[in-house]
């Protein structure tokens, strides 16, 4: 195992650990404070029995949310690390650092899905440990394979994107294979440094940071999703990679902005 997903076991562990009421609002308060959480849609720091359950807080009201189906909202509160058209199969982790789209979503979508990406649209979200961890769906759509690909647990910040190449194809990931009407798009989560797990709602077949090796793919004939509706979470910051097929959408530029989950970032054709 590699030992980044050693050190993310590890912390893992101490994350998930439920100390006594005093001691666990000190260890809350003081990562509240140290990464300048902005709490004034949750609950107190104190009311969380875990770190974990602190991460992976649930909004305490629901968001205003443009339900238009004729829009892509963001599925997380991120920073738009980098974004845009595809060249031929080729992305960016940022600019300068390409990578295919068969690496990203391997032998296990088809030829002819993975070719549907070329030409098309491309938009990196990345969380930090101080965002909201709950990921959403960014419109109406039915979901027909997930794909849980192992892989190194790297961080997903800015300084290791910039040196290790391909690392959204190196870390673990789990990949979702979407329709929205008849037409693709795929929906990439990257496993990172102390993501002890990403969690699916509707499949909880899922373990990820586990010592398998094997890709494990679930296919679906009916799994219909709603636009908003909360998909799951990250027991801490990582990203998500959202990938178009050719003239499905017109892509807002928000390289280098943060945005919210909700934010409007695209308009279907």
């Amino acid at each position: 195992m590699h030992i980044t997903n050693q050190l993310s076991r590890i912390f893992g562990k101490f994350a998930k650990t439920t100390f006594s009421k005093p001691i666990q609002k000190i260890i809350n308060n003081a990562y509240v404070k140290f990464l300048g959480l902005d709490m004034s849609e949750f609950k107190a720091a104190g009311d969380y029995d875990s770190l974990n359950a602190l991460f992976t807080r649930a909004l305490e009201k629901p968001r205003d949310i443009d339900m238009n189906p004729n829009n892509f909202i963001s599925p997380a509160d991120s920073l738009i690390s980098e974004c845009g058209k595809l060249q031929n199969d080729t992305l960016m982790q940022i600019k300068g650092m390409e990578y295919n789209v068969e690496e990203l979503l391997t032998y296990h979508c088809s030829q002819e899905n993975t070719t549907r990406m070329f030409d098309g649209e491309f938009m990196n979200f990345y969380l930090s440990p101080k965002d909201y961890h709950r990921y959403h769906a960014p419109c109406d759509f039915k979901v027909t394979k997930l794909i849980h690909v192992p892989g190194k647990l790297y961080p997903v910040n800015f300084k290791y994107l910039n040196k290790e190449l391909g690392l959204f194809v190196q870390n673990e990931r789990v990949i979702l294979e979407c329709l929205k009407d008849d037409k693709l798009f795929y929906m990439v989560f990257v496993g990172a440094l102390n993501v002890g797990q990403m969690v699916f709602d509707f499949e909880p077949r899922v373990e990820t940071n586990t010592k398998a090796d094997d890709i494990k793919v679930y296919e679906y004939d009916n799994l219909e999703i709603k636009k908003a509706d909360c998909l799951g979470y990250f027991k801490m910051g990582s990203t998500v990679v959202m990938l178009w097929e050719k003239n499905l959408i017109n892509l807002n530029d928000l390289t280098n902005q943060k945005v919210s989950y909700g934010t409007i970032i695209a308009d279907i054709k």
